[in-house]
């Protein structure tokens, strides 16, 4: 009977999976800092990478072993804003924000972190509410943390691209708008594309494969100008996904002023 009373009080391990592959991503995240510090920005580009996978990884192996609890989404949440809001900022600081005088680079590395942790602390409270019309429609809101680090980090992609030629992209009076511009994407209440809302057709089902795997070859024979390519594509298709949104908006709407009109009336007519 006491077996039977410590089996039950201990924690399962599929509870304990989840939660340490976050943990992994957090410390990833953290590394790439360490990376930066001896100017190996190739490495600290690798390691937001590998946190951006683990963190994807992370919740599906949660729902697939039934180990989701509050204490991992609360832990989730702290990783990503180390991982993707604090290393992304220290990253940029440490590469060319520190380079502007009186250090007012700062300030830009730090609005950058701020505006990532307000994202993921509305994310929290908004967690579990009811009403969240851009997840209904399947849409985000705002630029998820991983996108945000990934966008935040693209004048080191062309910089590391070009050989280190490109030297314009290393100008702090270039990063710091660019820092300030991500870090309102995070907190903006821009409709985004999730991409779990995507649905194939069955006849693109081959080609989809073929795509993915391009997109692997290309990510290790050139991962810097994917990696360039991948974010500069994300931000041409903000635009997209906010006019894909307004046309769901305009399509419940219809739907809802056809369901409130009585039958037999035409629709905007007067009832009593």
């Amino acid at each position: 009977m006491r077996g039977k009373e410590r089996e039950r009080r201990g924690i399962p391990l599929r509870a304990v999976v989840p939660n340490a592959v976050t943990a992994l991503a957090l410390c990833s995240g953290l590394t790439g800092i360490r990376f930066a510090i001896g100017e190996e920005w190739e490495k600290a580009i690798a390691a937001i990478v590998v946190a951006a996978v683990l963190d994807g990884m992370d919740g599906r192996i949660a729902r697939m072993l039934k180990g989701a609890s509050r204490f991992g989404a609360e832990l989730d949440s702290l990783s990503d804003n180390i991982a993707f809001g604090v290393s992304p900022a220290v990253i940029m600081y440490l590469w060319s924000l520190q380079y502007w005088p009186r250090g007012y680079g700062w300030l830009f590395s730090l609005a950058y972190a701020v505006c990532m942790a307000l994202r993921l602390a509305r994310f929290n409270a908004r967690i579990d509410a009811e009403d969240q019309p851009h997840k209904s429609a399947g849409f985000l809101t705002g630029v998820p943390a991983p996108a945000g680090a990934g966008l935040m980090l693209l004048p080191l992609y062309l910089w590391l691209a070009s050989d280190r030629q490109w030297t314009w992209t290393h100008d702090y009076r270039l990063v710091a708008p660019w820092a300030a511009f991500v870090a309102f994407l995070a907190i903006s209440s821009l409709a985004t594309f999730s991409w779990t809302s995507f649905r194939l057709r069955r006849n693109v089902r081959l080609e989809a494969i073929v795509a993915v795997a391009m997109i692997g070859g290309a990510l290790a024979v050139a991962p810097l100008e994917t990696l360039s390519v991948a974010a500069i594509l994300y931000v041409a298709s903000i635009p997209f996904s906010v006019a894909s949104y307004a046309r769901v908006r305009r399509l419940r709407a219809g739907g809802a002023a056809r369901r409130s009109t009585p039958p037999g009336s035409a629709p905007g007519e007067p009832t009593a």
